[in-house]
């Protein structure tokens, strides 16, 4: 292999296969995270009814958007000490059956409460298989500048499981009628949730076979390999990196979650969609939803492209949130409380800001963490960072709704969401000058 970082060596076709079946992973992964902004509604109106009280739609919106992440930071953060452990590889595949089958079994729920408990599952083991992809990845791409572009292009796939989840969601609504019944009925919100399981057949069939990741194979046989700890990661020399990255990942997501995620429940209020029947409703919901994803998706591109050129993480990491903190609270206050159209035009944009951050910390953890610790210190970050305190930002939002103007809960919600986005927009910006650069372009050992 070349020595010079900047010239990357042509992939294999084991190298080649274990890009696409990342790309299919990360793609999977969204499309179950992404789920439930399009089923919760449905679900609730089937479970509890049409007449349901706004403060019950709200106690369960926050349980199912935050307790399925609690229990995924929780689990998800042994997850990553298993992969340090364990393996790469082998979490990976366990995460992947545990996901596949929960949302499977999702579709077949008979009450809120057991839909909770699965989708709680599903999100296990969507945060695991995250930390473990990403480690798994870094560690196969020694070459900084390959290991950059595979899992920059890679992540970037993770916008189309939005796409996919949003068109298996419309041809649910279209052909649920002509599909079998489930619990006496067809309703388009079960039928997706086992979509889910589709993707994964793959990805459960090829990736045991698969290699391990070098770096920790060859130490795990050598004896060299460190016993990981979660303990370590707050050790002086890893402290700092450990907080920061933390509560900026929290940041992120919780934008996401906080205010992207909920506009299913502020587009039915636009006076475009107001007056529609439910199923006209859902088929807007899903066409904004698309064009979120396809900014995101765009966003994750560039990230990737810019992840080679720029040498500085926090200048990378800026390209994005300093306009995202003027452009998301707007798009939030006007669009997305009078104007459909509008709203298309500002998501995308939208969606491109605030999903490339996420690809940003997929390229970013693995180098500044050392092989026994690198899945445990990534898995810190995206679950107890991002998972845990990034979701509470839903919580955030609820509370904030209360006390914002508005003749319609949609109204509220929206303007709920514009204050969440600039809050943490505004806190990432500020974290962003103690981020700490890499030390090195090649991992630590």
């Amino acid at each position: 292999m070349p020595k010079n970082s900047l010239t990357a060596p042509r992939l294999t076709s084991v190298q080649w296969l274990i890009c696409i079946i990342a790309v299919i992973g990360f793609a999977f992964d969204t499309y179950e995270l992404l789920m439930l902004p399009l089923v919760f509604p449905d679900a609730m109106r089937e479970f509890l009814g049409s007449s349901v009280q706004p403060q019950t739609i709200d106690k369960w919106r926050n349980l199912m958007f935050y307790v399925p992440a609690v229990c995924g930071g929780v689990f998800g953060l042994l997850g990553g000490y298993l992969t340090d452990r364990l393996g790469r590889r082998r979490v990976l595949t366990w995460s992947i059956l545990i996901y596949a089958f929960s949302a499977f079994a999702a579709g077949f729920a008979t009450s809120l409460p057991m839909l909770l408990v699965l989708r709680s599952t599903t999100f296990i083991g969507v945060c695991v298989e995250f930390v473990a992809a990403v480690a798994w990845l870094a560690e196969l791409f020694p070459n900084p500048k390959q290991r950059e572009a595979v899992l920059g292009y890679t992540q970037a796939f993770s916008s189309f499981g939005g796409l996919m989840v949003a068109t298996a969601y419309g041809l649910a609504v279209n052909y649920a009628p002509s599909l079998p019944a489930i619990n006496d009925g067809h309703q388009a919100w079960r039928y997706t949730l086992i979509s889910g399981v589709i993707p994964a057949l793959p990805l459960i069939i090829i990736r045991p076979f698969l290699p391990e990741s070098p770096t920790w194979q060859e130490k795990k046989t050598a004896g060299t390999l460190k016993r990981p700890s979660i303990a370590e990661l707050f050790r002086p020399e890893y402290r700092r990196t450990t907080i920061i990255t933390a509560l900026m990942f929290a940041c992120s997501l919780g934008v996401a979650f906080g205010a992207i995620q909920q506009l299913p429940q502020i587009i039915p209020g636009l006076p475009e969609a107001v007056n529609l029947p439910r199923p006209q409703q859902q088929t807007i919901n899903k066409s904004v939803q698309q064009i979120q994803e396809i900014g995101g998706l765009v966003g994750r591109f560039a990230l990737a492209v810019l992840a080679i050129l720029i040498v500085s993480r926090r200048r990378l990491l800026r390209v994005f949130l300093i306009p995202g903190l003027i452009l998301t609270p707007l798009v939030f206050i006007y669009p997305a409380t009078s104007d459909l159209t509008g709203l298309k035009w500002g998501i995308f944009f939208v969606g491109f800001l605030t999903i490339a951050q996420l690809s940003f910390w997929g390229n970013y953890l693995p180098r500044v963490y050392p092989t026994h610790l690198r899945g445990t210190g990534e898995s810190f970050a995206a679950n107890v960072g991002g998972r845990m305190i990034g979701v509470a930002a839903v919580l955030l939002m609820t509370l904030v709704k209360g006390f914002m103007p508005g003749g319609s809960d949609a109204m509220k919600i929206a303007y709920a969401a514009a204050v969440v986005a600039f809050l943490l927009y505004a806190l990432g910006l500020v974290l962003s000058f103690s981020l700490p650069e890499p030390k090195q372009e090649k991992l630590l050992e």
